[in-house]
């Protein structure tokens, strides 16, 4: 360990035992980096009454989201309201974009391992941080409040695509796919959605009712997940959270391609939200409608990669081999394009 290294961790250190102090925990001896961060630095701190979680958020002026705000508010209101899925949230440091948690044990799901009782738990907790009272949070992170809200996230993320990083590698490669595949495949999308929309009555530009609108994990799916011995699951990482358009949450859901979730409980998903939310025909329509504009979005998501801030921000997350990775990213972006079309079959 260089100088420079031994000195940030004893900065770390010493922002843990502030923090420790500050939510009356014991004091953290040691840290040790986690695995699977990938917009965040997170460490587990080593106590004599049992482990913490010390998470920093990563910041750039060209992203303008508040992480740890986001989190920090939708965990709070969750423990606050008796939901125990969730890390408890001990204490914060805005300045310098840092929280401390619960730890939390367990391991990732698999896709093999996937059951309808796991999609269960993730509805109702949903349903759980969505019980009244509910408090003005934030909008979440690319909120959509209106059907052309929705079309317009997705054009963006696609036109973005449309520069990439030359210093990134295999960028030749992703330019191709951006070209040749994304692009066409992003114009039927958008026009399927706007014949489907004429055909529900749906007007583009009109505001989802309030009472429409749900308090969202954002990102949610598998990936953020982590199941203990006895089988119970606890949810993680909320730094998108906020208010949002319920078929958003769901087309996330479906869509986040790193613990797939079978489209065939899409209309489960669907049912059980629309009567424990309340979800009227428009949006029940649009959950319907958008889960193809979304397979666009998270393939546009997967290839964050080739631009510059997504590179800035996987090395601050220090995720290993660049090479690989990128090369990876476009393998699972082929194969995130090709599941257009599925909820049809």
């Amino acid at each position: 360990m260089t100088a420079a290294e031994a000195s940030a961790d004893a900065a770390l250190l010493a922002l843990a035992q502030r923090l420790a102090a500050q939510a009356g925990k014991a004091s953290p001896t040691a840290l040790t980096r986690l695995a699977g961060g990938r917009n965040n630095q997170v460490f587990r701190l080593d106590t004599e009454a049992g482990p913490l979680v010390l998470k920093r958020y990563f910041t750039d002026a060209r992203d303008t989201r508040d992480r740890l705000g986001a989190e920090w508010s939708f965990v709070s209101h969750a423990w606050s309201h008796g939901v125990r899925v969730v890390p408890e949230p001990l204490a914060c440091d805005r300045a310098e974009q840092a929280g401390l948690y619960s730890f939390v044990a367990g391991r990732k799901l698999t896709a093999l391992e996937l059951a309808p009782a796991h999609v269960d738990a993730a509805i109702d907790f949903v349903l759980a941080v969505n019980a009244p009272p509910r408090p003005a949070l934030a909008p979440g992170s690319e909120a959509c409040f209106s059907l052309a809200e929705h079309l317009a996230t997705v054009e963006r993320r696609v036109a973005r695509l449309a520069t990439l990083d030359a210093e990134v590698p295999h960028v030749a490669e992703a330019r191709a796919f951006v070209a040749d595949r994304l692009q066409p495949a992003w114009a039927e999308v958008k026009a399927a959605v706007l014949h489907g929309a004429a055909a529900e009555g749906l007007a583009l530009e009109a505001p989802i009712p309030s009472n429409q609108v749900c308090l969202s994990p954002s990102d949610f799916g598998f990936h953020n997940a982590l199941i203990d011995d006895q089988g119970k699951l606890t949810f993680l990482d909320f730094e998108y959270a906020g208010r949002d358009d319920p078929a958003k949450l769901v087309s996330d859901f479906f869509c986040q391609p790193e613990v797939p979730v079978p489209l065939a409980v899409h209309e489960h998903f669907i049912d059980r939200l629309t009567e424990g939310l309340g979800l009227d025909a428009a949006s029940v329509a649009r959950c319907r409608l958008l889960i193809d504009a979304y397979q666009v979005k998270w393939t546009c998501i997967i290839l964050n990669d080739f631009l510059p801030l997504g590179a800035t921000r996987r090395a601050f997350a220090d995720t290993g081999a660049w090479a690989q990775r990128c090369a990876a990213q476009l393998a699972k972006a082929e194969a995130q394009l090709g599941l257009i079309g599925a909820t049809s079959d």
